[in-house]
């Protein structure tokens, strides 16, 4: 909060000089030029509740006497924020729904903030009815923010207006006004105005049914015609507040690569003095076209801290520092500041001990870590990966709604960005390890309701196939993809390489596959129930039921009950499989012939994870030579580890006829099934008559014959030998024989017809032997 804002001050001055015999001269002084102010912004983002320090992050008390600190070398100052300050908490916060951050940000003395898509995780009606709502201990015990949110994006369905109300009538500054998308406060004289902006992909990254009665509209579009009416309207300098972010730290990135964030940054006008950014959590101090560009990064690690040298009379506004300051090792040294920290302090340690009591109790025992998917780092996390936190949410989903009241779960489905920690319990000793509910609490902090419906199996494969995403314009949003965990028993498989819709390419529940037509009983979180992270096909689900069931005490319930005396055991199966055959995969495959494919999707990412070195391989109930996996984690935001390039040679003993080619990983417990054909192995026949003169009434042509077939080390079976108008029928043994043909009665060309005929496992050959018949 300023520690100064007078208002706008224009001296006039008028001197009388003396009186004189002479008529009256009255002489008017001009007035005078104001002088340039400078003008400090302190600004913060993605603050997402971290009360306590923790490394970098300076912890609420420490961050709000930074701000104290820096706000003493200027009084005319600003703290603003680029929203996402609540949700996704740490569980100190996020136990008692952020309302001590709430109360530690308003003795902080923030001003204004964009909103973040976080802001919206409990639905447009918790942010605006309980967040920004007057705190009462008996009717809104977890609200009263101090500060007022804008969002100039943000439009009421109804009339369009914006849909953030005004709360300056009861914020600390009577400077302050809004009208929802925009803020303006005058200090040292000079009036600033600010414009919120939140992510246009706000309808994918919340519940779509808790914002049903807002759309989000163009940052830019917005932001400019918001800035032409706050010019319009005397301010002096103009600055947007906006909950996006470049994808890295390039400025590059921010400026003229093409994406979301460089469009704001080139699209916005010059009315704009600066865009102060967020979302992405990474901390960057850019200036393009003279402009700052900035982020703090997350958690409360920095400040931004802006000076810009403002003329009130000219509105030519200069900027004189643009800096990132780090908030936990700044010293406090003015008294405000250290008064402000202790202050804050009492809020985080009431916090702490109210939190430590709801987080203690124990739930059960985890037999191992469970943990997210990783990108190649080993520690960012890869919401493209499938995970055995995701499948187990999942399955604890299924298991609380599978009774016939919830709607009979078949199968459940978990997003990964629900998933905010990993679950590994109290480890420092190894495994077995307690859970406690703090720890299940930080996994599933949006407190999410599970919804059951009816779908097909078409629809099914329709959510399979929106986990290569697409967001509601047809564009490929910032994270392209997004694997969904799954209950245990189901299992499908796809093929990245094929056509975007129809990449997946089997489904199976229990071993049986998933009809297209049939109908299954699916479980989802309320979240993704209603469209959320572009899963929009789970929206048209029938026979929709909301259980009541919330997502965190289903987990409790289900330690309850499986983990309370035997520690609850990691599933480390992939229950997705990526599964390319080669273009010129043939219709059959005969025994003794190579089956070639590639598979991907193979091994968990987290290096906690166990992993196959290799899989084991079976034609119905006959084993193969196994394939071995590389376990080299993709550097993709993708699925794609764990790959082994298949080549097995179907076996003698192989079965003919429709089977089933089946993978088993020895330490994960991966199975899965192909279907292939396989026919009889081909066999080859090689045969040659001596001697090589054959004279008429005198000699008997010997026949030596061989048959042989690949992958079958021992050919058995008959030959037919026609010759001179006779049959003769002979058996191999270890796949030869041998036989001597009648003489021939006639002189000329004849004809020796050797037949393999095969047998069960071995198809037919036949060869033809010409030879010349002479009289002597």
């Amino acid at each position: 909060m300023s520690a100064s804002r007078s208002g706008r001050k224009v001296a006039l001055a008028a001197t009388l000089t003396g009186l004189v015999a002479a008529p009256l001269a009255v002489i008017t002084a001009s007035p005078a030029q104001a002088a340039p102010v400078d003008i400090q912004i302190l600004a913060t983002n993605d603050f997402h509740g971290r009360l306590l320090a923790n490394g970098s992050e300076a912890g609420a008390a420490q961050f709000a006497g930074a701000v104290a600190q820096l706000e003493s070398t200027n009084p005319n100052t600003i703290f603003a924020a680029a929203g996402d300050l609540i949700g996704a908490s740490t569980f100190e916060s996020f136990i008692q729904q952020d309302k001590p951050t709430l109360d530690a940000l308003n003795a902080a003395g923030l001003d204004v903030s964009a909103a973040g898509n976080h802001e919206f995780d409990q639905g447009y009606g918790d942010l605006v009815n309980r967040v920004m709502a007057p705190f009462d201990a008996t009717t809104n015990p977890y609200g009263g923010a101090l500060w007022q949110y804008i969002a100039a994006n943000v439009r009421k369905k109804s009339d369009s207006s914006y849909a953030l109300p005004d709360i300056t009538a009861r914020t600390p500054d009577a400077n302050d006004s809004s009208d929802g998308g925009t803020w303006t406060t005058t200090v040292g004289g000079v009036e600033v105005g600010f414009i919120g902006g939140v992510t246009e992909e706000l309808s994918s990254l919340v519940s779509p049914a808790g914002i049903n009665d807002v759309k989000v509209s163009s940052i830019v579009a917005e932001t400019n015609a918001a800035a032409d009416r706050l010019k319009a309207d005397g301010a002096d300098m103009v600055v947007l507040l906006v909950h996006e972010g470049a994808p890295s730290t390039a400025i590059a990135d921010a400026s003229t690569n093409d994406n979301p964030f460089s469009r704001i940054v080139n699209g916005v006008d010059g009315d704009v003095s600066a865009i102060i950014s967020g979302h992405t959590h990474l901390a960057y101090n850019h200036e393009i076209n003279g402009r700052p560009v900035v982020s703090s990064g997350q958690y409360g690690t920095n400040l931004n801290q802006l000076v810009f040298t403002v003329d009130p009379d000219t509105d030519e506004v200069t900027v004189k520092t643009n800096a990132i300051v780090a908030a936990s090792s700044l010293p406090l040294t003015d008294q405000a500041a250290i008064d402000k920290k202790a202050e804050v302090k009492t809020i985080v340690d009431a916090a702490v001990a109210r939190a430590d009591v709801l987080g203690a109790v124990e739930l059960g025992k985890l037999g191992g870590p469970f943990g997210r998917a990783r990108l190649t780092d080993g520690t960012t996390e890869n919401r493209g990966g499938e995970s055995t936190l995701g499948n187990l949410v999942a399955e604890v989903q299924r298991w609380a709604t599978s009774t016939p009241e919830a709607g009979a779960a078949q199968i459940a489905f978990m997003n990964p960005g629900g998933l905010r920690q990993d679950m590994v319990g109290n480890n420092a000793s190894g495994y077995p390890a307690t859970l406690t509910y703090k720890q299940a609490a930080v996994v599933q902090p949006f407190a999410n309701t599970l919804f059951n419906m009816k779908m097909t199996g078409a629809q099914i494969k329709t959510v399979l196939e929106q986990q290569w995403q697409r967001d509601d314009k047809g564009a490929v949003p910032s994270r392209p993809f997004l694997r969904l965990g799954t209950s245990e028993g189901f299992l499908a498989t796809y093929d990245a390489t094929r056509p975007e819709g129809d990449r997946v390419t089997g489904m199976s529940l229990n071993g049986k596959a998933i009809e297209l037509a049939t109908t299954y009983s699916v479980t989802v979180n309320s979240f993704l129930a209603s469209g959320g992270d572009n899963f929009r096909e789970f929206a048209k689900g029938t026979a929709r039921r909301d259980t009541g069931k919330v997502d965190l005490q289903a987990m409790v319930d289900y330690m309850a009950a499986f983990a309370s005396k035997t520690p609850l055991a990691v599933k480390r199966d992939q229950r997705q499989v990526g599964v390319t055959w080669p273009a010129d995969k043939p219709r059959f495959y005969r025994i003794g012939q190579d089956v070639e494919l590639k598979l991907s999707s193979l091994a968990m990412t987290a290096a906690f994870d166990a992993k196959d070195a290799f899989l084991n391989v079976k034609v119905g109930d006959r084993t193969l030579n196994p394939t071995p996996v590389d376990n080299t984690v993709d550097p993709t935001p993708f699925d794609e580890s764990g790959r082994s390039a298949v080549d097995v040679k179907l076996k003698g003993k192989t079965r003919t006829g429709k089977q089933l080619l089946t993978f088993t990983g020895p330490t994960t417990g991966t199975t899965f099934s192909l279907p292939i054909e396989v026919r009889k192995a081909k066999g080859v026949l090689k045969a040659r008559t001596k001697p090589g003169r054959i004279v008429r009434g005198e000699t008997r042509t010997r026949v030596k014959i061989k048959a042989s077939a690949f992958g079958i080390s021992k050919v058995t079976g008959k030959v037919k030998v026609k010759a001179g108008g006779k049959t003769y029928k002979v058996k191999l043994k270890k796949g030869k024989a041998f036989l001597r043909l009648d003489r021939f009665a006639k002189t000329g060309k004849k004809k020796i017809v050797v037949s393999y005929l095969g047998n069960r496992k071995i198809r037919g050959d036949k060869q033809v032997i010409r030879i010349k018949v002479t009289r002597n």
